[in-house]
């Protein structure tokens, strides 16, 4: 049996003739649809199935008039116009035929085409030639202060000196670019290692008295670690020994957290880092003679002048007092890094620093247990809380 429904539009009407036909396959119903116009603003269309018919593929003609051509074959297509409204059309949207031939990619693959497209048209002889000529070498200067012969100014002097061969020649220029795997080194008449030591890390609870100094001073923070490079040959076979330093510095009479590193490379941004006015917050604690008022809080968050800039600390706090801390604390953070800032700061106040100990730079804390003349060696996650400035590398 036929079955029949009602389909209604808006707005006016969308056909020129008033009736189709529809015979689109073998197997498949035919389909009726007459399009009737009324007063109104709706336009109404019937459509009726009919039996479906497998002896002939040639639609038959109107029953009206036996005599008329057949009607055309369409396919309706409900489509919206250029003014959003709905019409009927015998031929699909453009946009659908071109979704349809085109292959549907996955993520995965649209950003491996995206990444293809973006990576550089570079020949295989180019690559070659800069991984064996450019990316491999670097600067004298620089090999000789990661081998740990000296700093970079020192090994420049070196260089200058006349100290140092590149394969047999006395080299006067610390830019000279040189492989360490392919030339062959020599400082003061001693072989440089092929191979360079490890990039290390330490956070260091500096004591009282000692400098922060890369000299060889009996009272220099480099020489917490003598214990350290005891058992150096022994855990790090052919390795030469690194040259230690300071990343920054802090006065003989402060202790507290300093970083000791020998990764040049990447503790000069961290100290450029210190230096500027959106550099690393440090957080000290600093122990007074007498009694703190709130005049006093007030002028030091007031801030002074130092080395002819004016400084301003982030925080000020006077701590609660404890059974085993008899004089006051404050805590102070400050982020220009300035030499001595804190002591002009609590100076400028009217008031007298008993200690002064530094226990945060950034996000890493010293830790409660590490003593006095203590060190740790930093890993990964620590490095970050340092600002993401000082990076582990090998």
């Amino acid at each position: 049996m036929a079955s029949s429904g009602f389909l209604t539009l808006c707005p006016s009407s969308l056909l020129s003739k008033p009736a189709f036909l529809l015979f689109p396959l073998r197997r498949l119903s035919l389909l009726r649809i007459s399009a009737s116009s009324s007063s109104s603003s709706s336009t109404e269309f019937k459509i009726s199935f009919a039996p479906s018919s497998t002896k002939s593929l040639v639609p038959d003609p109107s029953p009206h008039n036996p005599s008329a051509p057949p009607l055309p074959l369409v396919i309706p297509w409900i489509v919206r116009d250029e003014n959003g409204n709905l019409k009927l059309q015998a031929t699909p949207p453009a946009g659908f035929l071109q979704a349809m031939s085109e292959p549907k990619l996955s993520p995965i693959k649209k950003k491996k085409k995206k990444e293809l497209a973006s990576a550089p048209k570079q020949s295989k002889a180019a690559r070659r030639f800069y991984n064996q000529n450019i990316k491999e070498s670097k600067r004298l200067s620089k090999v000789l202060a990661a081998a740990g012969v000296a700093s970079r100014r020192s090994s420049e002097e070196l260089i200058f000196g006349g100290k140092v061969t590149v394969n047999g020649s006395v080299c006067t220029s610390p830019q000279t670019r040189v492989d360490l795997s392919k030339d062959s080194i020599y400082v003061n008449g001693n072989r440089l290692s092929k191979r360079l030591p490890p990039k290390l890390h330490f956070a260091l609870n500096k004591p009282k008295g000692y400098i922060c100094s890369n000299g060889k001073e009996p009272k220099s923070v480099v020489s917490l670690f003598d214990d350290y490079w005891k058992s150096w040959n022994k855990t790090n076979p052919g390795l030469p020994r690194p040259r230690l330093f300071t990343a920054g510095r802090l006065d003989v009479a402060t202790t507290g957290l300093i970083i000791v590193t020998n990764d040049g490379t990447n503790i000069l941004l961290f100290q450029k880092k210190q230096r500027k006015s959106v550099a690393l917050p440090q957080e000290y604690i600093a122990t007074i003679e007498g009694a703190i008022h709130r005049r006093h809080l007030i002028a030091i968050s007031e801030g002074t002048e130092v080395e002819g800039v004016h400084c301003v600390p982030d925080y000020v706090e006077l701590l609660p007092a404890q059974p085993d801390a008899p004089r006051p604390r404050l805590r102070i953070v400050v982020h220009e890094g300035r030499n001595h800032e804190v002591r002009e700061l609590i100076k400028n106040a009217g008031l007298q620093i008993h200690s002064l100990k530094r226990v945060r730079i950034g996000g890493f804390r010293l830790p409660s247990d590490l003593g006095l003349g203590k060190y740790m060696e930093l890993k990964e996650a620590d490095l970050k809380l340092l600002g993401r400035q000082i990076q582990r590398s090998t």
